[in-house]
């Protein structure tokens, strides 16, 4: 077994997990070894004052489990990063040139990739020695067809400031449509067709043919697409200069509206779905319009996607929402039995596994995702090739 560890390091919080992962070229089995969350970094009276002083907290905390942070077992370090523009397209090993580049994307991902960044430096002067991996958020939506990644604007002023769809998730996509390919009993041509509804606080879907993911609904920003908890997924770009003109909102005021007081937050004042859904079955209109809109967004997404592949094969659930509202996933998919869509009520309801219909054309599941093992694989995916090369 090899050792991997893998860290997620946001701009107040430095998420770990320590994972013996088998073997290449057998890297399915995994064991969890520790896992843990560094918190209020750099915040007022918070004894963690920057990243370097979480590293040191992870180090004391995975030496209390008894594995230090120095331990010679520890083969490589996993970095989640949420942007690789288009500079990365798979995971990758850290240099300093790397490392340059992903600084340089900072302006397409401002809230999180100096935060990502931060971890790495700090994690490479604290091992030198190891390799030690990044793994992009928008690596996965890499392969999506230049038509379905073109926005329909000036192509030079696209060209210019790297405007185009990159898709977000990527880790929880490539791990859950896997996992979801392997209940496929009807796989086409090159692998099963897959369709992927990640639903947490943030959402977003995806079409992966044979593999591939062919289209994602996040685009330049993780503000596209499908209905979240505070962001509100496609609107009418008409809406911001309506705005401007009518309300007299500037670009601040409205970044502020459409990611922190849309989605389920703004329709109706709660932005956890379990108090939405429990409002629902109290009669509340606004929670009910809430999650009707929710609803008929992803129904939308699904039945594009259907046509996007041409045939689905599995359409995966995963993510708090996903993997834990039977009432999304009822609303989302009922009445599509022309498609061949047929959930079961009482597999449904359970929640595990699959949970379509015997006689269902399309399979149902529900997946629950594991991003931190896909940063793990993929880092020992990386570390092996450099190896055999």
């Amino acid at each position: 077994m090899t050792h991997i560890l893998v860290i997620n390091s946001g701009s107040s919080s430095l998420k770990y997990r320590l994972l013996s992962v088998g073997a290449w070229p057998a890297p399915q089995a995994a064991v969890r070894l520790a896992s843990g969350t560094v918190e209020r970094i750099g915040e007022p009276g918070s004894p963690v004052a920057d990243h370097g002083a979480a590293l040191d907290a992870v180090a004391a905390e995975l030496a209390a489990v008894g594995f230090g942070l120095d331990s010679p077992e520890l083969t490589a370090i996993g970095h989640r990063v949420v942007h690789g523009g288009r500079d990365f397209t798979e995971p990758t090993l850290i240099t300093d040139e790397v490392a340059e580049r992903i600084e340089r994307l900072i302006p397409l991902a401002p809230l999180h990739n100096p935060a990502n960044l931060a971890g790495i430096e700090v994690a490479r002067r604290f091992r030198p020695d190891l390799p030690q991996v990044a793994v992009f958020d928008t690596a996965f939506h890499g392969t999506i067809p230049a038509a379905a990644a073109t926005y329909a604007i000036d192509r030079e002023t696209a060209e210019r400031h790297g405007v185009r769809r990159y898709g977000f998730h990527g880790t929880s996509h490539a791990y859950v449509s896997r996992e979801a390919a392997e209940l496929a009993d009807r796989p086409g041509p090159g692998g099963p067709n897959v369709i992927v509804l990640h639903l947490g606080n943030g959402a977003s879907a995806s079409a992966v043919a044979g593999g591939r993911c062919v289209e994602t609904s996040m685009g330049l920003t993780p503000l596209e697409g499908l209905v979240m908890g505070t962001r509100s997924g496609d609107v009418d770009p008409g809406v911001l200069m309506h705005l401007h003109r009518e309300a007299g909102m500037g670009i601040e005021q409205i970044d502020e509206l459409l990611n922190r007081r849309s989605g389920l937050l703004g329709l109706c004042g709660d932005n956890d779905m379990r108090a939405v859904e429990r409002r629902v079955a109290a009669g509340d209109p606004e929670a009910e319009l809430a999650h009707a809109v929710y609803c008929h967004r992803l129904r939308k997404y699904v039945g594009a996607y259907y046509a996007v592949l041409g045939t689905v094969d599995v359409i995966a659930f995963t993510g708090g929402i996903g993997e834990n509202s039977s009432l999304v996933r009822e609303r989302t998919l009922s009445g599509l039995d022309g498609l061949g869509i047929v959930l079961d009520a009482d597999r449904n309801a359970a929640g595990k596994g699959l949970i379509s219909a015997d006689d269902s054309r399309v399979r149902v599941a529900v997946v629950p995702t594991d991003e931190e093992l896909e940063i793990a694989r993929q880092t020992l995916d990386v570390i092996s090739r450099t190896d055999r090369g």
